[in-house]
Formats: structure tokens, C-alpha cells, sequence
């Protein structure tokens, strides 16, 4: 897969993320943030379970069985995606949805930032203008023009911390156990299954409240989890990390147009010149590297074949 396929790969799973806005409101209405959490990402790992069964059986062929120590950093991943919904939502206990929508985003700029930190990966320069605008544009979308922090808000800015960790390391576990589906799926009923503990031991569960939030469960469960999930495991094996982080940041645009169609939102100048800098950044961080390396490509081809012997002897030397 392509750099750019993976990264339309990407907008589509924020797509799909923004569609559920809608339902995971509904649902909400009915179970608790845990029992909700559970159950839709249970629920994912059955949609998976199939793609895993088949991917295992074909590594086992090829002699290359998962070995221990890939079972952990699959239940890493499912670790920190229960930790990030966990404290978002309760976060959302105690503070608004504008807030909470604003301060979540606020792992895209940490993921460049962890990547250079800890792994001394340097994205090139416009992820770090893509970041801010896509922090800023989230910030016009939400109309959180007045933030006043809370308890509930310091439980969300904190959920942006393992979101961060997540987009920074789904991709890298993904491509050196040369397992997507394996890694989606594993990191699905880690997560799940944890929640739904958390569940039996604090939060009640009625039948009749399961059976009403069905439908946004299966939607959530099997198309923002299932499908989207697995796709963003499957795209960044092949997308930068800091690229992931600002095309999925779109999350924000779409969930403003599902919610304007679907429930009636309204988006002030404000929130228009929000959306006009998350798509400016989308497009910029596609754009500027392209340009970069034609440019590149072009000193070499000038300065014929010294030049693209030194270029040669640079690359081995560094």
C-alpha cells in the first residue's frame, strides 16, 4: 500500500469515526460509558475474529507463530485504548461536550512531539504548522472559545495522553509482527473484556437498557470499531505517525457534518473557520513532503552523475 492510499485509508476511518458521534450519543442515553465501551469493542473483535482465524493459520504456515512477547504489546495496545476511553468519558462526568471535544485533540501535536521525544523520529516541517492548525481548528469547531478548567477537563486532557501513545505505536506493532488483523482484533477484546469487569463490578446493566441501545451498539460496534479500528492498524503500517494524528483529527469535521445533517447543528464563522484549517492541514501534510522530495529529486538529476554519487556516499556514510 502507498503512503497516499494509506492516508485516504486514514480519512475514511475518521469518517466513519465522525458518523458515530450521533449514535454513541443515543446509546449513551441508555448504558453506561463502560457497559458502552465494552460491549462495542467486543462486538469488534467478533467482526475481526474471522480476518484473525485466517491471518494466524497463514503465519503458522509460513513459520512465523506469534511469540509471547507479541501477545503483550497486543495487550499494551488494548491497555491503552481502554485507558484513553476511560478517562474521557469520565471526564465527560464533570465537564461539557464542547470542552471534552476540544481537549481531546490535543494528541495531535503530542504525537510528533513523543515521536521525537522517544523514538527520535523528526517529521518534516509542516507536520508541526499541521498540528497546530489542526489543534486550533478543533478549537474554533468546538466553540470552546472560553475554557474554564475542571476537574472533568483534566480527566480528558489526560485521555489525549494514551490516545497519543496509541496513534504513535499501533502502526509499529502492526508492521514488525506483520499481523494487522491479529493486532486489531487482540487489542478489541482487551479492551472490551476489561471494560465489561469494570462493568460487573460497578456500573449496572439492565437487559431492557441493552435491547434500546442496541442499534447504536452494533454501529459503533461493528463500523467505528470493526471496521474503522482495524483500518487505521492496517493504514499505519504505511502512514507516518504525525500524518495519522492530523488526518484523524478530521474526526472533529466530520462528527460537526453528521451533526448537522443528521441532528440539526448549527456551525457559526467560527466553527466554518475551524473545519477550513483542519482540511488546510489534511491537505498541507500530504502536499509539502511531495513537493519536497520532487524538489530533491530534481538537485540530483541536475547534477548528473557526481552528484548522485556523493548523494550515495552521504546516505551510507550517515
Amino acid at each position: 500500500m502507498s503512503r497516499f492510499s494509506a492516508n485516504l485509508l486514514l480519512i475514511l476511518v475518521a469518517l466513519i469515526w465522525g458518523s458515530a458521534f450521533v449514535p454513541q450519543i443515543y446509546g449513551m442515553a441508555h448504558v453506561g460509558p463502560m457497559t458502552f465501551t465494552g460491549v462495542r469493542f467486543v462486538t469488534g473483535a467478533l467482526v475481526v475474529s474471522p480476518l484473525m482465524w485466517t491471518e494466524w493459520r497463514s503465519l503458522q504456515r509460513d513459520g512465523r507463530a506469534l511469540r509471547r512477547v507479541d501477545g503483550f504489546k497486543i495487550a499494551g495496545l488494548g491497555g491503552l485504548l481502554l485507558l484513553g476511553s476511560a478517562m474521557q468519558q469520565i471526564g465527560l462526568m464533570s465537564t461539557s461536550a464542547t470542552n471534552a471535544g476540544f481537549l481531546t485533540a490535543l494528541y495531535v501535536p503530542l504525537v510528533p512531539i513523543i515521536g521525537w521525544l522517544w523514538l527520535r523520529h523528526l517529521p518534516h516541517w509542516s507536520v508541526w504548522f499541521g498540528a497546530l492548525a489542526s489543534l486550533l481548528g478543533a478549537y474554533l469547531l468546538s466553540g470552546a472559545q472560553s475554557l474554564s478548567i475542571s476537574r472533568g477537563d483534566l480527566w480528558v486532557m489526560g485521555s489525549a495522553i494514551p490516545w497519543a501513545f496509541h496513534v504513535l505505536l499501533v502502526g509499529r506493532v502492526a508492521h514488525r509482527m506483520s499481523a494487522p488483523f491479529l493486532v486489531a482484533g487482540g487489542q478489541f477484546a482487551v479492551c472490551g473484556l476489561l471494560a465489561l469487569l469494570w462493568t460487573a463490578g460497578y456500573e449496572p446493566v439492565s437487559w431492557s437498557g441493552l435491547q434500546a441501545a442496541a442499534w447504536p451498539l452494533a454501529y459503533t460496534g461493528i463500523l467505528s470499531v470493526g471496521v474503522a479500528f482495524t483500518a487505521q492498524v492496517v493504514a499505519q503500517r504505511y502512514a507516518h505517525a504525525a500524518d495519522a494524528a492530523i488526518l484523524l483529527s478530521s474526526e472533529t469535521l466530520f462528527a460537526a457534518l453528521f451533526g448537522f445533517a443528521l441532528m440539526g447543528d448549527r456551525l457559526n464563522a467560527s466553527g466554518l473557520l475551524g473545519c477550513g484549517l483542519i482540511f488546510s492541514s489534511m491537505i498541507a501534510v500530504q502536499l509539502l513532503p511531495m513537493l519536497d522530495s520532487k524538489a530533491d529529486s530534481g538537485s540530483v538529476g541536475l547534477a548528473g552523475e557526481g552528484g548522485l554519487a556523493s548523494k550515495i556516499a552521504e546516505v551510507r556514510q550517515g
